[in-house]
């Protein structure tokens, strides 16, 4: 969570590190969303054949050396490309994580499912507070623009290392943010080593039973629509939380103040209740958590676009919608357990998809905005996509229970 949430505080300080400003160095995250799906793709195939523990700690230890270097580079291109790399570490990380929850305990494994996804909500609602309150960088991603890089000041900075890919860089809070944060992942990476060799034989165990367990007869399809499914739920989930700021301020006219703290309400929600979904998954099943999640995020968008005028609805309904997006993701792994077997290479397929969901929705609400500027395209967006998912889940949920019905009568139906 703090290592996909960081880059946001710091986007100014690093350019103005390599001496760009921010709308050049807007590839960056390109770069970095490429790099994470390859690297849920590569951490798809090896974590079939590896060590769980010695796959997590290896991608932590990289993700420690991306942390390291990236305050360091003087150059965009290279930023880019170490981005590109630290984005692919994390998204091992990210699959090897779900994996390994899922070979620990099967479709039991709810709660823990949840507590996983918790702390990734945790740290990336902590990484701006870091980044801004503890470490203390001199920009602000709410009100820079790129007026404020002074560009005699970068000619003056280029002038000194002119040639230089690697230097030490003079916002020294930036430096240390980064730093903090990558020890941190370090000293996670050696208990990581530590397990690994400690309980390679429990690993083994894990890794035989869970080859023991089912296959649904329409496994792929189930797979497909799970894909799918992510996609138009983390391409929501991202896009409100990326625009919900721009939003406020543009089409309901809040204070930059007011809209940040809307902000924060959402993601706020969003971690509190992930947080509350660890003791609702010890006695409420997957499914029906993704049911309540899907009538959460549909009412709470149709307000959202009924009344996209009104502040009071705007704050409520936001809080709401975060509340609401919370658990999705984890209750769709654990859910999608319960019926088949998630290998590495198909927890990696429909993270896949989700990373694209993620990269789409924002570029192509960027594009319409430009078009229909009076429109609250955000919202309309995020409604649309939870019809979608609304009516696309019961669809899975008979796809995989039919087969069940025939075959066993020993599984409980969460009708």
């Amino acid at each position: 969570g703090i290592s996909i949430a960081i880059l946001g505080p710091t986007f100014p300080d690093l350019a103005r590190n390599v001496n760009q400003n921010i709308s050049s160095l807007s590839l960056i995250f390109v770069g970095r969303a490429s790099g994470f799906v390859c690297g849920t793709m590569i951490g798809g195939a090896l974590i079939d054949y590896m060590n769980h523990f010695l796959l997590l700690g290896v991608s932590m230890l990289a993700t420690t050396v991306g942390f390291y270097f990236i305050p360091f580079c003087k150059k965009a291109v290279l930023l880019v490309v170490m981005m590109s790399v630290f984005g692919a570490s994390v998204g091992v990380v990210d699959t090897g994580g779900n994996v390994l929850i899922l070979a620990l305990w099967g479709d039991k494994g709810a709660p823990h499912m949840q507590a996983l996804h918790f702390s990734f909500a945790l740290g990336a609602f902590l990484a701006p507070l870091l980044a801004k309150l503890a470490w203390g960088t001199t920009a602000s991603t709410q009100n820079l623009t790129e007026s404020d890089f002074d560009p005699l000041m970068l000619n003056r900075t280029s002038e000194t290392t002119p040639d230089s890919l690697f230097a030490v860089p003079e916002d020294m809070n930036l430096l240390w943010a980064y730093v903090s944060i990558g020890t941190y992942a370090l000293v996670v990476s050696v208990f990581l080593f530590g397990l690994f060799c400690k309980k390679r034989s429990r690993q083994k165990k894990s890794t035989a039973s869970a080859q023991r367990v089912r296959r649904a007869k329409y496994h792929w399809a189930l797979l497909c629509l799970l894909f799918i499914f992510f996609f138009f739920y983390v391409g929501a989930e991202i896009t409100f939380g990326s625009y919900i700021f721009s939003f406020a301020t543009t089409h309901v006219g809040m204070k930059e103040t007011e809209a940040a703290g809307l902000n924060s309400v959402f993601w706020g929600a969003f971690s509190a209740c992930r947080g509350l979904a660890i003791f609702f998954a010890t006695f409420l099943k997957p499914g029906t958590m993704i049911v309540l999640s899907n009538v959460g995020s549909l009412a709470s968008s149709l307000f959202l676009v009924l009344f996209d005028k009104s502040p009071l609805c705007l704050w409520i309904a936001t809080a709401v919608y975060g509340a609401s997006m919370a658990t999705t993701f984890p209750s769709g792994i654990s859910w999608i357990e319960q019926y088949t077997t998630l290998t590495g290479k198909s927890a990696a397929f429909f993270v896949v998809g989700a990373s694209l969901g993620e990269m789409a929705f924002p570029a192509v609400i960027g594009i319409i905005e430009r078009h229909y500027p009076g429109l609250p395209v955000v919202l309309y967006v995020c409604f649309a996509s939870a019809i979608f998912t609304g009516v696309l889940f019961p669809v899975m949920y008979k796809l995989a229970t039919l087969p069940l019905r025939h075959q066993s009568k020993e599984r409980k139906s969460e009708d």
